[in-house]
């Protein structure tokens, strides 16, 4: 024990400062997307070369739109576009409550980074508390793992009055990965049914949001959205553990006003 003890303390406080302060994060990392409309030809060489057909372009103004909620983040885009009309921020703030506002044009980086806090009412029940259980729905595991991630010391989850509960019926909010296979719907149903009201279901992914690159094929449900009503959408594949937990804050009003 006393070895432990030393060992913590020569460690120092591990734990990131967000939101007083944003982590730095590797340049590896790509991002929110920058869309420069004015340098874009119209040629569709980006939406061509994406593999999850997020990306639409069409000869007017704006030109490119991507869908957040389906992008991977694989940067084939920019590396396609001669134009250099497509680049990344390397920005983790990026969520949306509504599915609509996922598709980005020639919004400002700032606008796709705004999430809409919940209404009053809805803050004074999860404001300072709150339960979510996880379900993966057919993911690969690697939204699943950066979920469980942000319980470690380095993001401390618990910090802010977030947990995660074994049971529904303790869950105040549904986190939801993978595309929803057809051997899952009826589990997804149940853990919702199951829950008390008030609740939330959160889609944690490209694959939670759209179906991500499993999208349109007979085994899945092409995402949560038709099963479940969604408050929250954190796109990504996977999203950051930044990303999460930035779009957690944000729908709880826990996030300093600029």
């Amino acid at each position: 024990m006393i070895k432990a003890i030393r060992a913590r303390a020569g460690q120092g406080y591990r734990t990131n400062r967000f939101p007083e302060e944003d982590p730095t994060l590797t340049n590896r990392y790509p991002g929110v997307p920058v869309l420069h409309q004015e340098l874009c030809s119209a040629c569709g060489s980006c939406a061509a070369v994406c593999p999850a057909q997020a990306i639409t372009v069409q000869n007017k103004t704006p030109s490119i739109a991507v869908d957040l909620g389906r992008c991977i983040f694989c940067r084939q885009c920019a590396a396609a576009c001669n134009d250099h009309a497509i680049s990344f921020s390397g920005s983790f703030k990026m969520g949306s409550r509504t599915r609509s506002g996922l598709i980005l044009t020639d919004q400002s980086l700032e606008e796709i980074q705004k999430i809409d806090a919940l209404q009053e009412k809805m803050l004074k029940i999860f404001g300072r508390a709150m339960k979510i259980r996880q379900v993966s729905a057919g993911g690969c595991n690697a939204c699943e793992a950066d979920i469980n991630v942000l319980e470690t010391v380095g993001f401390d989850l618990s910090r802010f009055g977030i947990s995660v509960t074994a049971s529904p019926r303790h869950a105040d909010a549904l986190l939801i990965t993978g595309p929803v296979s057809k051997n899952m719907e009826l589990a997804l149903k149940k853990t919702w049914e199951a829950m008390p009201e008030p609740k939330l279901a959160v889609a944690v992914g490209a694959c939670a949001i759209s179906g991500g690159i499993f999208r349109g094929m007979p085994e899945v449900c092409d995402g949560a959205e038709g099963i479940l009503p969604i408050d929250l959408y954190i796109p990504g594949c996977p999203p950051h553990p930044m990303t999460i937990l930035n779009g957690l804050l944000a729908l709880l009003d826990r996030l300093p006003r600029k």
